[in-house]
């Protein structure tokens, strides 16, 4: 990181990671391009993230050929004027990780990774969950992401009194 004072821990990320209304995953195509895609993933632990989709298509074809995957996710995101100096920046908490994707075939992990993933984006919806998977689960793919080593964030935030936050500052 070229900006050590903005690195923050693997806590950090995470809950950035947390917070982020969508996760940026890349993949790589068979083709050797890149592939990078917006999806909700939910965090089961410190290491274990998972996503639902169709049963084929660009994803699985990736995860297939090469399940290496990158994440990345923003929040906090708000252009600024540098309370200082004036200057044009950007105001944000972000994190990346790495890790390796699976297609998950265990019926009992895969409604596990479904129920997370309603807690997470339909938490008032859970009454009518276990009709939903009953009609689904057949044709609805999981996967599941192992990151590969812990999570790193980075964030430039000013504090009330026009000072960059850094070294891990927290208010």
């Amino acid at each position: 990181m070229r900006k050590a004072s903005r690195e923050m821990d693997s806590a950090f990320a995470l809950g950035v990671f947390d917070k982020a209304p969508y996760i940026t995953v890349s993949f790589t195509k068979p083709d050797g391009s890149p592939y990078g895609v917006p999806l909700s993933l939910a965090r089961k632990d410190e290491k274990t993230f998972y996503f639902h989709g169709a049963m084929e298509g660009e994803k699985m074809d990736c995860i297939a050929k090469n399940p290496t995957v990158a994440l990345s996710a923003v929040t906090r995101c708000s252009p600024t004027v540098g309370p200082k100096d004036g200057s044009f920046t950007l105001q944000y908490k972000s994190a990346m990780a790495t890790g390796t994707a699976e297609v998950i075939t265990d019926k009992v992990e895969k409604i596990e990774a479904l129920r997370l993933i309603c807690q997470r984006f339909l938490p008032h919806h859970m009454d009518v969950f276990d009709a939903a998977i009953e009609r689904s689960i057949e044709r609805t793919a999981v996967v599941k992401i192992t990151l590969t080593a812990s999570p790193t964030g980075k964030r430039k935030q000013y504090d009330k009194q026009g000072e960059e936050m850094k070294w891990q500052r927290m208010e």
